[in-house]
């Protein structure tokens, strides 16, 4: 039987959209140890291998098991679309120590011979260092891994939200999911994940469900979170395979010599809605030089702009999808 999550009224009223620095951190150090997730992200890995290195990750790994159970409390569902690292953080150091031996219990137990060796051991007897070993081993990877490239992130995993917020907008719950994933399928008052490891079902209850764009989780999709936490769906964000690429890399020549090229690579940058910031720190310019370039381009029509919380977004108008294609 696949993942299923079953929803009463009251969880479709509850159902939210959020991102979360934490999940990508824990979700990076599970990729470094997962070849078959490593196809988008090569650029990534060459930029983090030597101080990935200084990292002893096999703690996280331990809880990591291919199938099955991972430690919830190591990185809750956010409880706002747009916490920080910092707040996350400091919701893990305050798990209760109870609440997170029982959590690692259930996870040393999905990995042969865990349970019995001396790490595991030594977390199940001490579960409140366990915490803070976590949580610092967590911070250190955010900072190795994540925080330097957390802008270029961010701006992907919020386009994606605001992207599916969008479209929740015009064609309802049950067709955003099929468009989410191919792996989500919704009948009567069921969701369910086909391609997960392991039999899972969930009923509600009225907690409503968290979903969760993300970029490393790609090619799965996750569900997750047992009570006391709200439930959670994490599915690989629109665009990643182009997350790495270099400003200018896809910015044809021709329109370069139409628009200039400055210009033209801020066009072509928007593969999915951006702000100003996000365009700046990606191509590597001055704000106030993206912001006279944006305002152009849209008062030339090959833009438009609109605001999703603290930002305006800039996306790409008809002409300017087919100005900026290859070839």
């Amino acid at each position: 039987m696949p993942f299923q999550l079953h929803f009463g009224e009251s969880d479709l009223l509850r159902c939210r959209f959020a991102l979360s620095p934490l999940w990508e951190t824990q979700e990076a150090v599970r990729t470094l140890a997962r070849p078959h997730r490593h196809g988008y992200h090569l650029p990534w890995l060459r930029q983090i291998r030597e101080a990935a290195a200084t990292l002893d990750l096999e703690p996280l790994w331990l809880l990591m098991p291919e199938g099955g159970h991972n430690p919830d409390f190591i990185c809750p569902p956010p409880l706002g679309p747009l916490a920080t690292f910092e707040e996350e953080i400091a919701g893990v150091r305050a798990v209760d120590p109870e609440v997170a031996r029982a959590d690692l219990a259930l996870a040393l137990a999905e990995r042969p011979g865990a349970l019995e060796s001396a790490a595991g051991r030594r977390m199940l007897a001490d579960p409140a260092g366990a915490v803070r070993q976590l949580a610092d081993l967590l911070e250190r990877a955010w900072r190795v891994l994540i925080a330097p490239h957390w802008p270029r992130l961010r701006a992907l995993l919020e386009a994606d939200i605001a992207y599916h917020s969008r479209r929740l907008a015009e064609s309802g719950f049950e067709r955003l999911l099929s468009e989410v994933s191919p792996q989500l399928a919704w009948s009567g008052s069921t969701l369910t994940v086909t391609g997960t490891q392991g039999d899972h079902e969930r009923v509600l209850g009225g907690q409503g469900l968290v979903l969760m764009p993300s970029v490393f989780v790609w090619p799965d999709v996750v569900g997750g979170f047992e009570a006391p936490w709200q439930p959670g769906l994490i599915y690989p964000a629109r665009g990643i395979g182009g997350l790495w690429s270099a400003a200018g890399e896809r910015t044809p020549d021709a329109l370069a010599r139409l628009l200039g090229r400055v210009r033209a690579d801020v066009l072509c940058a928007l593969d999915e809605p951006a702000g100003t910031s996000t365009l700046a720190h990606r191509l590597g310019l001055a704000p106030s030089s993206v912001s006279a370039h944006l305002s152009v381009l849209r008062g030339s029509g090959l833009l438009t702009s609109r605001r999703y919380g603290h930002q305006v977004l800039y996306e790409r108008t008809p002409l300017g999808i087919a100005l900026a294609a290859p070839g």
